[in-house]
């Protein structure tokens, strides 16, 4: 998975643990508001995808309507810089396989911008 040229970066990341919200301001002027749970549910590592055939650099519109039921699988623990491409998130029941590249996290902002908009 690799980051598209002339695609926004971000340039602030905070997680807002109390409303389980990662807040992302990109270059471009927009701003995401991603979930927890959305953020689990798009977990872009090969054990979440099921294995390294079903990995893609977009995420799944199915993650969507996944309903996560185990509150530490989205307690947000750490947000660690991964390279200068991506950050990789720690989740309270010991998951951080998930390495969420610009483009994931670009891309998953549009996702949920079109779903808000009824797209």
């Amino acid at each position: 998975m690799r980051n598209v040229p002339g695609e926004p970066k971000p340039v602030d990341i905070s997680a807002k643990r109390e409303e389980s919200r990662l807040k992302i301001k990109w270059s471009n002027g927009e701003e995401s508001v991603l979930t927890f749970d959305l953020l689990r549910n798009s977990c872009p590592c090969a054990q979440c995808r099921g294995g390294h055939e079903n990995m893609k650099p977009e995420p799944d519109d199915s993650m969507f309507i996944i309903p996560l039921m185990d509150v530490k699988t989205t307690q947000l623990v750490d947000i660690k810089p991964t390279g200068g491409y991506a950050i990789t998130l720690h989740w309270a029941d010991g998951h951080s396989a998930g390495i969420y590249n610009w483009h994931y996290l670009y891309m998953l902002h549009q996702m949920n911008m079109d779903k808000d908009k009824g797209e």
